[in-house]
């Protein structure tokens, strides 16, 4: 699965064939996919330097196998990783999510201090919250934000699955989560979720997961023109797949290198630029892939076939955690202030 010459050691080590084939089809129920996740997790290290190509590299093969898994995986993941670098022990047997999402009109409040600290209000866009025993939750301590680790089974912890419609990822229902006054553990200071460098890999993360459910749309494609050899229509938009396929992969192999590999005397990037950039160039690249598969082959797998449709509707969703034009203007933001923003020319 892995191509690009820029992925660092770490990513060659992973077996993807054999995660794409234990990480199960469409259709799979959320407790399967939880259940895939913590078999992942047992495989792939947390999130830090030396481990980035490797994490990368594994959630691309599980969305090659399946997207809404890989959206069960991933914050499952991550939670694993913000815990282990707060050092932060994490209960046996417990599945994970990671609710730092804001909207209007919705707040999220932690009163108390120590250990000692409840949560009051709504957090919206909480994936799986009914079927997770955990998740690492953001709030709002006076003027900024800080982690906290819930207990999602305990009273005073509602959730809303029926308020999620969605035609993509039905069943990784994301609805909003209504806490009063439910108990909670801080998982580092004010801020500190935000400002480590971790925040930007992990959305890299995220950026790899959508680079691997559009491998699962070209291997479709591949499939469909392989069926017509004579059709130059679908050898010209295989051709244009492989392209787009390889620049995201390139950027994310790329990243990957500069989070494991630093260079000794090299200044440290500003990651959070860096990681924009590469999910801006990976959603580019899904958003190219998608609509040309949908339109070179037609409407019969979309309507016939259960891999093909749900993969298109749960990509086109998760793709969507990408702002477009919003987190475009925030880079271009970036590149005005300071020097240069960190762009070269």
């Amino acid at each position: 699965m892995l191509q690009s010459t820029a992925w660092p050691a770490s990513a060659r080590t992973v077996d993807t064939a054999r995660i794409e084939a234990t990480a199960g089809r469409h259709g799979s129920s959320p407790a399967d996919r939880l259940a895939v996740a913590e078999w992942v997790a047992t495989t792939a290290p947390p999130l830090s330097r030396g481990t980035a190509g490797s994490l990368f590299a594994t959630l691309a093969a599980v969305a090659a196998a399946d997207v809404a898994t890989a959206r069960t995986v991933e914050p499952h993941l991550d939670a694993l990783g913000i815990l282990a670098q707060a050092g932060v022990p994490v209960p046996a047997g417990s599945t994970w999510g990671v609710f730092a999402a804001e909207a209007p009109g919705l707040r999220l409040t932690a009163t108390g201090s120590g250990d000692r600290v409840v949560l009051d209000g709504t957090k919206p866009w909480c994936s799986l919250a009914s079927t997770l025993s955990h998740a690492l939750v953001t709030a709002h301590v006076g003027d900024g934000r800080q982690l906290f680790a819930v207990d999602l089974r305990q009273p005073g912890v509602t959730t809303h699955d029926e308020a999620w419609v969605a035609r993509g990822m039905p069943d990784v229902p994301s609805g909003p989560v209504d806490f009063a006054g439910v108990a909670a553990a801080p998982v580092g200071g004010p801020g500190w979720y935000l400002e480590r460098p971790g925040f930007a890999w992990g959305g890299i993360g995220v950026a790899a997961c959508w680079w691997g459910g559009a491998v699962g749309l070209g291997r479709v494609l591949r499939g469909v023109a392989e069926t017509r050899p004579d059709s130059e229509l679908l050898r010209a938009a295989l051709g244009a797949t492989v392209v787009d396929l390889a620049d995201a992969e390139d950027a994310l192999a790329g990243a990957a290198a500069r989070i494991d590999d630093p260079e000794p005397g090299r200044d440290e990037p500003d990651w959070s630029l860096l990681a924009q950039i590469v999910r801006s160039r990976v959603r580019r690249a899904v958003d190219a892939v998608r609509a040309r598969v949908v339109g070179a082959i037609g409407p019969a797998p979309l309507t016939s076939d259960p891999a093909v449709a749900p993969r298109v509707a749960d990509l086109e969703l998760y793709v969507l955690q990408d702002h477009g034009d919003r987190d475009l203007a925030r880079i271009g933001s970036k590149v005005l202030t300071g020097a240069r923003g960190g762009v070269a020319w």
